[in-house]
């Protein structure tokens, strides 16, 4: 039966909004990695079945459908073709999911799988504009005006009966292992630095509980979420290089992980943000793994309740939770966030010898993506 293997995974440095990236043009952000990616492997591109990119807001700068425009501006031949996938923030993990799914079918021999998202250039919501994504029959279905994560946050960190001081706390320790990481070089052998940016630009460095607690509140004056347990808004990109364990032989490439289990989850689209706990659930019983044996969790840092509640429903120890921090220090460029996180677990498995690794993501409407990878020794 044929798998589908990571042969390699690089993403760029995450850059700040208006910071070192904004002015790289998105299709330019993609080209890089897939140009880094191809040189490191000595992959020939004609050879590439498909390139699937993730990319959240398809207007403006990103409206050309993203994929292909980074094969051409990577100077690839035209006969390469790629696809641009939209699962909001899951975006690039979905993409992931569909390169495994092509390779495993055998509808592709290899496939690049990535994301990115310039959200200085092309601003969060600019997908809307003036329209009305939620007709009223799905207004009136759950009885509000329409739907908003920051919100959904704030009921989630409710609902989990999170306090401000937990979620700062939480907060403060993504930049501490934000830092630790980058001072052990545990990125270095995954970035392709670009536009003179060689490290992830967010991290705050001596960012305290302390400190947080005097951010005021975005979303409810009585609530917990601040700038500061949020996400950073970000731009980068990430590509993983996808085939079989034969076709890897013959390439004379060592895959780093095998895609061992990848699922999917709904949960309530008010809420939002809580889809991850189920997809979580149903990723262990699929894979028939026990979540002791997971050794990495890679749970998307978009607000600080998310991984809080997604620990608490668990009972995963804080050790293996996000161990290299996450976007609430480094940033979450949506479309490219889910190969930004695969790409750190994986070599993250890799270097500490980790066998499993989880990885799952909130995502707009009450969604989640869930990818368990087992490392190839």
């Amino acid at each position: 039966m044929r798998d589908a293997v990571v042969i390699d995974a690089i993403r760029t440095p995450i850059g700040s909004r208006n910071g070192s990236l904004g002015r790289v043009h998105p299709g330019d952000l993609s080209a890089h990695v897939l140009t880094a990616l191809a040189d490191r492997n000595h992959l020939e591109p004609a050879t590439v079945d498909d390139v699937v990119w993730g990319c959240v807001s398809q207007v403006g700068d990103q409206a050309g459908s993203l994929g292909r425009v980074a094969v051409l501006a990577a100077g690839w031949p035209e006969s390469v073709p790629a696809t641009t996938v939209d699962r909001r923030c899951g975006s690039a993990q979905q993409a992931v999911h569909f390169a495994a799914a092509g390779v495993i079918s055998g509808q592709y021999d290899i496939a690049i799988a990535g994301g990115a998202e310039s959200m200085t250039r092309v601003p969060m919501g600019s997908a809307r504009g003036d329209g009305r994504p939620w007709p009223d029959s799905v207004l009136q279905r759950y009885g509000v005006d329409g739907f908003h994560q920051g919100l959904g946050a704030e009921a989630m960190a409710r609902r989990w009966q999170l306090t401000r001081g937990q979620v700062d706390a939480y907060s403060a320790r993504s930049h501490e292992r934000t830092a630790a990481a980058v001072d052990a070089g545990a990125f270095d052998g995954q970035l392709a630095p670009i536009a003179g940016l060689e490290t992830d630009e967010g991290l705050r460095r001596g960012t305290t509980a302390e400190k947080l607690a005097g951010l005021p509140t975005v979303f409810d004056d009585d609530g917990v979420i601040t700038a500061g347990n949020s996400s950073q808004i970000s731009d980068g990109a990430a590509a993983l290089l996808v085939t079989t364990s034969e076709l890897a032989a013959r390439h004379d490439w060592r895959p780093l992980a095998r895609i061992h289990t990848a699922v999917l989850a709904g949960d309530d689209p008010v809420i939002m943000l809580s889809a991850p706990i189920a997809a979580t659930r149903r990723a262990l019983a699929r894979s028939g793994l026990a979540l002791d044996e997971i050794g990495v969790f890679e749970v998307n840092e978009a607000f600080a309740p998310v991984p809080l509640a997604w620990q608490a429903e668990t009972g995963a120890s804080d050790d293996v939770l996000n161990p290299l921090g996450g976007a609430i220090a480094v940033g979450h460029p949506l479309g490219g966030s889910g190969a930004i996180l695969m790409t750190r677990m994986v070599h993250h498995m890799r270097d500490n010898g980790i066998r499993y690794g989880l990885q799952t993501m909130c995502e707009a409407g009450g969604m989640a993506n869930a990818t368990i990878l087992e490392l190839i020794r």
